[in-house]
This record gives structure tokens, sequence and C-alpha cells, in this order.
């Protein structure tokens, strides 16, 4: 039996707009981000039991070791993957919650996502159904190897860390692409904005960032 939660005090538009203004305070700036992140039903992507705190600015649990990452994050991470556009085919490596997915999915033409833990996948997938989101295609796969099929690819986001860039992810950018990405290990991550010009490749370290790590194989 699925929840209706319209109309309950935690996913009220001044919950969301509270949520929003928060972001714009921490420096997000660009409307349409803005605008999906108000939209959004975040409540939808967590277990029932954290709903009330799906509009809160933080990250939250969602099984399996992993997290859906906090607005600010989600917001930032995006913001600058759109930068310099337009970006309109994305990769995303790391589904989780989905939450990211369909935040991009409202900003651009096409999302290719890819997820190594096949219930968080399964459970996305009808998130996304349940939304209407026709324009994401998923994969269950290791995400160090990308997505070669659909490459390549205007921009690539990945939502966890490894601790050295992978390889097949610069081969699948497009010229004039960018791949955002935390790299690190538990000892401490960054966000990375790789740019890539022909062959060249041009790195930025921007912000430390806490997201779990880039792990090998499928489960």
């Amino acid at each position: 039996m699925k929840t209706d939660y319209r109309g309950i005090g935690m996913t009220s538009q001044r919950t969301r707009d509270r949520l929003v203004a928060r972001l714009q305070e921490r420096g997000i700036k660009n409307s349409d981000v803005l605008s999906v992140i108000r939209e959004m039903p975040r409540h939808l992507f967590v277990d029932e039991a954290l709903a009330s705190r799906a509009y809160e600015d933080t990250a939250l649990p969602i099984g399996h070791g992993q997290t859906i990452s906090q607005p600010y994050i989600v917001a930032k991470m995006t913001e600058i993957l759109l930068e310099g556009g337009p970006r309109q085919k994305i990769l995303e490596v790391g589904t989780g919650s989905g939450y990211q997915t369909a935040v991009l999915s409202k900003l651009v033409e096409r999302v290719y996502s890819v997820e190594r833990i096949s219930p968080l996948q399964n459970q996305a997938r009808e998130r996304f159904y349940q939304l209407k989101l026709n324009n994401i295609k998923l994969k269950h796969s290791d995400g160090n190897w990308g997505w070669e099929w659909y490459a390549p690819y205007d921009a690539i986001i990945v939502t966890c860390a490894p601790e050295h860039i992978p390889l097949e992810l610069l081969k699948q950018l497009a010229p004039g692409g960018r791949l955002v990405i935390p790299v690190g290990s538990s000892q401490g991550q960054s966000l990375r904005v790789i740019d890539r010009e022909g062959d060249r490749y041009e790195e930025t370290e921007l912000d430390p960032v806490s997201f779990v790590p880039l792990l090998s194989g499928q489960i």
C-alpha cells in the first residue's frame, strides 16, 4: 500500500520554499535548478520513516550502506554540471535513490544512469515511473566502466567517490564536455571538475565533500 503524502505538512509548499531559501543563502544561483528542487517530491525518494526529514538540507540513509545526498550538494553539482552548456546528454554514475537522476531529468534531454546495487535501482525505476519521468535510461553495472554504448556524453556526474578518476569516464566524455566527481578516500575527499578540450583535460579542485566510496562489482 502506497502512502499519499500530499497535504501533509512535511511536503507543504512552505517547507519546500524554506529549503530553496537555504540553498540560495548557500550560493546556489541557477533559477532552473532551484525551481526543480522546489518542485521535486524528495519525500518519495526516502524511506517512509524518514519522510518527515525529506526537506531538511541533509543526507539521509537509503539502505545498503548508501545515502541520498543533501539537497545543497545535489543543487551545487547540478549547477556546476550545467555551466557552459548546453549539456543535453548526461551520464550519471550511482543512481542510488534516484533523486539526483530525477532532478537532472527535468533539466536535460536524456539521462543515462548506472547503479551497481540492483535493489536500489529497482526502487528508483519505480519512482521514475510514478513521476512519469520518461527520459531516463538505467543500467545495472559497475560504475567504474561508465556506459560506453551511449558515449560520448556532454557531461558526466558521479555521486560516489573513487580514490582516482576512472579512465573510462574520461574516455566517454565528449570534447567540450564536463565531468563533476568527488575524489578521495575516508581520509578526505574534494569535489573535482574536469573539462575536456579536444584531447586535453583540465582539472579544477573545489570544496571538501563527503561521499560514499565508488566500489567495484555488482550486487
